[in-house]
């Protein structure tokens, strides 16, 4: 059985570890920025070539300690489409025991959303979408491992049982992402991410990211 951390305060880490995972973070993210600039490259053409508007999607998300900033990726819908279909998908998700039929590309992706385009949908199977973001742990407003960024009005809907995931900065991937993904109820991936506030270190970041490249890999070729 898995013991929450309590939902008023997060648990300390061993001293350094806010050190150690910045150093990680700022050498791996500015390595693979690097290492995939070319790919990007093409990548955002392609987005331009096959439906108009911009190449990158930008969109406000909550931080450590709830504070907004503005999240990168790769644009994967149509412009100017209505939200309301993704709003009432993630309160379905509240409020079932089990994940729908209808996932399959992760708890917040909704498959066969009209909204995406046939490029967005590839991207989002391989997380390639998400290769911005990596500007945004460069930054500092996220970190390579950590909940995932969130909504205001997703925060509001999940309420303060999970607030405690607010208190470290999101991240590219985390422990609910490499631990079933679409299988999950949400509730239960939620809880993931309060027991990696609670029990967060170097080593458990480390974990995380070497199971990360296979678990995109299964996905993508699903």
């Amino acid at each position: 059985m898995i013991v929450l951390a309590d939902p008023e305060a997060a648990a300390a880490p061993g001293a350094g570890y806010e050190t150690a995972k910045r150093v990680v973070d700022v050498v791996l993210s500015l390595a693979l920025i690097l290492l995939t600039a070319p790919l990007l490259l093409v990548l955002c053409g392609l987005v331009r070539l096959t439906s108009a508007g911009p190449a990158l999607f930008r969109q406000q998300r909550l931080g450590r300690d709830m504070r907004p900033f503005t999240l990168l990726k790769l644009r994967t819908m149509r412009v100017g489409e209505d939200d309301r279909i993704h709003r009432d998908y993630v309160a379905s998700l509240l409020s079932a025991k089990q994940p729908p039929a209808a996932i399959g590309s992760g708890l917040y992706k909704l498959d066969g959303d009209p909204r995406v385009t046939r490029l967005g949908g590839w991207l989002r199977r391989t997380s390639l979408d998400e290769l911005p973001q990596l500007v945004n742990v460069l930054r500092g407003a996220m970190s390579l491992v950590g909940p995932r960024p969130m909504l205001a009005w997703e925060a509001e809907q999940v309420g303060r049982p999970y607030r405690n995931r607010f208190a470290v900065k999101p991240g590219m991937t985390g422990l609910w992402q490499v631990s079933g993904r679409s299988r999950l109820p949400l509730r239960r991936a939620l809880e993931l991410d309060v027991e990696y506030v609670a029990r967060r270190s170097l080593a458990a970041d480390l974990a995380i990211l070497a199971r990360t490249g296979p678990a995109v890999f299964r996905r993508g070729a699903s």
